[in-house]
């Protein structure tokens, strides 16, 4: 019988508020808070990650970290935006224009060819040993400029998997040095938005985008490789 993937709650705590509620793999959690805080700009990639603590609670996990004291009215801003009653005409408008909010310029580029890709694409299943156990997750993969994978991290959410990469890049003092970033998923507006803020050169999906994942990497500067095949690719912008 096969293996089922595991997906439990994850409570995310900064500076002892209450943040978030993933659902996630309860694996690599270190790495998801690290990146998962770039993602919601708590902090920015020369920051040092926090130190993560992990609780084990009946119904799932808690994660708490402090974050420093300069982050404080970014952090409680962030709450009350996500905490928002979008019932609200005024508050629903003005949280639309959080999620829109312009993306830094991607300043990284990447030294890899077309050929790289596919040898990263032909290589990505021997890393995915959970999905291999499971055939329910993601994987977002590190690849060199030459095609070769570096990094993978896995989870049951495309946006957590990439979480979790970013966050153990951060850990580790890894850069992108030329390569890119493989995603085994679509290319949807968050995973863009996630690539630009890591300063990402060049964001790779095995699947299409969305017209506002387009709209927003072009606004990033952020070259994409979609509908990734082992023969064939297309390339945005």
């Amino acid at each position: 019988m096969r293996t089922l993937a595991e997906e439990v709650p994850v409570a995310l705590e900064f500076n002892g508020i209450g943040y978030a509620v993933l659902m996630a793999t309860p694996a690599d959690l270190e790495d998801l808070v690290a990146g998962f805080l770039l993602g919601e700009r708590l902090q920015f990639p020369g920051d040092a990650p926090p130190a993560v603590a992990l609780h084990a609670v009946e119904a799932g996990i808690v994660a708490r970290a402090n974050l420093s004291a300069d982050r404080t009215q970014a952090l409680l801003e962030r709450v009350r935006h996500r905490t928002t009653d979008s019932a609200c005409g005024l508050c629903g408008m003005e949280n639309i224009a959080q999620a829109m909010r312009p993306l830094p310029r991607v300043r990284a580029v990447s030294a890899a060819d077309d050929a790289a890709v596919f040898q990263a694409l032909s290589g990505l299943e021997a890393h995915q040993g959970l999905n291999r156990r499971t055939g329910a997750v993601h994987a977002a993969a590190l690849v060199a400029a030459d095609g070769a994978i570096r990094l993978v991290r896995e989870d049951v959410g495309r946006h957590n998997a990439f979480d979790k990469l970013i966050g153990a890049m951060r850990r580790a003092g890894l850069g992108w040095d030329g390569g890119f970033a493989l995603l085994s998923s679509r290319c949807s507006c968050e995973l863009v938005e996630k690539a630009a803020l890591a300063d990402c050169p060049l964001l790779v999906t095995i699947s299409a985008p969305t017209h506002l994942a387009v709209r927003r990497a072009a606004e990033a500067g952020l070259p994409m490789r979609v509908l990734a095949r082992s023969d064939s690719l297309l390339a945005l912008p």
